[in-house]
Parts: C-alpha cells; structure tokens; sequence
C-alpha cells in the first residue's frame, strides 16, 4: 500500500429519505428511534474520494451535504477566511436525493465544477431547474460526461493521482425528468475511480438496475465495490404496504432471489464487497438481523455514514 493510499470517505450511507425517515414508521424506523443499539441513524447517499486526504471529489450532493460536511474534518482544511477540501463533483444521477445538496454549496468563491452526461444536465435546467437556480449564486462549471465506446475517462485538476471512469448503466431517470418514460444513455452512471501510483481501483455504483455483461468484469478488477444495496427483496415496499412499487421496477437490483446482488457479488474473490444506498425498509440495517447475517456469509458489508475505506 502506498504511504498515501486512496481514501473513500462515505458521507451517508442511505437511499432516499435517510434513516429514520422523517414520516416513517417501519420496523427499522421505530426501533431506531426508541434507541435500539444495532441500528445506526443514516444520512443519504454521498461518498467522498481523495488521494491525500486534503483534495476531494464529492459524489452527489444530497439534502444532508451541510451535516455530512461538518462530520468531516477533513473536507474543511481552513486554510483561508473561505476554504473547502472540495475540488469538483461527480453527479452519478439527477435524483433528488444526489443533487438537492447543491443549492447547499451555492456560497462557493468559484463556479462549482459539475461532471454529469448530457440527460442529467438536461434534468438538472428543465425538470428540476437546479443549475439555473445556481446561475444567480456562485453559478455551474459543467464538465460533460460524453460516452465514447461506453466510457468516458476523465481527470480532475489538482488531483492528478486519481483517474476516472464513467460508464453508463440501466435504470430510470426521476419522475421530473424531460424523458423518464424514454431512457437515454447516461440517465444513471457507474464510476471506475483508479489510484494510478498503485493501481488499486474502487467501483461506485449507487443505483444499479442490472448487472450488464460489460460490467462484470469491471467489479471483478475492481478492488472495492461500492454498490446499491435498496432493497433487500424485489416486492419489499408492496409487502409492507407502503407503494406497489417493486425493486427492478424502480431500478434497483434487491439483495435476495434468483439472480440478486447477493447471487451476482459472493463468487467475486478480489474486490471488497460493500452496499450503500441502504432504503430505511431493509432489514439488513438491523445489525442483528437474520438478512445481515446472510450478507456477512456470503462476504458482503453494509456501509455505514463515517467509514473510511483506504485502498
């Protein structure tokens, strides 16, 4: 490992709605609100990647981004009367939940430098105008994600050790968007991001519909995957009663079943195997629980807000 290995800081570790969600009373919700000690509370979903410590790109922004921020020290340097450790942000999607932290940062000394596809900027100026919003405040430096044989290899200055790679994947764009009932190429996307002084390389996959051919071998190069982990069963809104809504449906690939996250991550033998974007309704929050148990024999984590992966 070298002496300043890649740093992964998870900024919240939840799906939409964050844990305990503020209108829910689910099993997971309730326990955790009466002070059960093996759930723990969850922002939603964000990581953060550095190759020393002091640099971040940030990844999404969500509702939480202030609170998330405050939690981390290092994100904060103050090294002047205005600072950040935030150096660019990657938008892996336009969904609330991944963008609305934006208008959080709108103090910025200099135009936040956004790297997104074309279809989330499209959401993020029509559907959900949060870039134009911007304009009257510290305004959008928009890097474009353009595919080109089904990646898109970038670098972002001032981290030079770190590169990246996006690639596009299966899943729905938001209610919002100009097209949510016309998928296009980029509406959610993958990131490879790779240490280039050891190599070592993190896949980031918040919202994976499906497993596709073409990425497989990409999670199996990979040494850390950093992937959904929604819902733990296909029909596990309907069976609480809460939306008849179902995982695949809402372009989410659930834990168990026949060709699951599960099924699809215990036979890869290299990488570190780990879901973010944890729904409030997964019983696999409970550290207790019979599901968790099932995920640490097949060698999977949970993330949780404030880990620190080093690879």
């Amino acid at each position: 490992m070298p002496t300043n290995p890649m740093k992964i800081h998870v900024l919240g570790s939840a799906a939409g709605g964050g844990c305990p969600q503020w209108n829910c009373n689910c099993l997971n919700c309730a326990r955790l609100r009466s002070g059960n000690p093996h759930l723990k509370r969850r922002t939603q979903s964000s990581i953060a990647v550095s190759s020393d410590g002091q640099s971040w790109v940030l990844f999404n922004a969500s509702p939480d981004i202030l609170e998330q921020l405050y939690a981390m020290p290092a994100a904060q340097p103050a090294r002047s009367i205005r600072d950040t450790g935030l150096r660019s942000i990657v938008l892996i999607d336009s969904q609330i939940d991944h963008t609305t932290g934006l208008l959080m940062l709108r103090e910025s000394n200099h135009p936040l430098r956004i790297y997104c596809t074309e279809p989330v900027y499209e959401d993020l100026t029509q559907g959900n105008p949060l870039f134009n919003v911007l304009s009257h405040y510290c305004k959008v430096d928009w890097q474009p994600i353009r595919f080109k044989n089904g990646r898109f290899d970038f670098t972002v200055p001032e981290i030079s050790d770190l590169s990246f790679t996006a690639y596009p994947l299966k899943s729905k764009a938001p209610p919002y968007s100009p097209h949510r009932l016309d998928p296009h190429e980029g509406d959610t996307i993958g990131v490879v991001v790779q240490d280039r002084r050891s190599g070592h390389q993190l896949f980031y996959a918040p919202g994976l519909g499906e497993i596709e051919p073409q990425l497989e071998p990409l999670m199996q190069e990979a040494d850390c995957i950093l992937v959904d982990g929604t819902f733990w069963r296909e029909d596990e809104m309907a069976v609480l009663g809460i939306a008849q809504k179902y995982a695949r449906e809402l372009g989410h690939l659930p834990q168990s079943g026949s060709g699951g996250m599960i099924e699809r991550l215990a036979p890869m033998k290299k990488p570190r195997k780990i879901l973010i974007h944890i729904n409030n309704t997964n019983p696999i929050l409970d550290e207790e629980s019979r599901e968790r148990a099932t995920l640490t024999q097949a060698g999977i984590e949970v993330a949780f807000d404030g880990m620190e992966i080093l690879l």
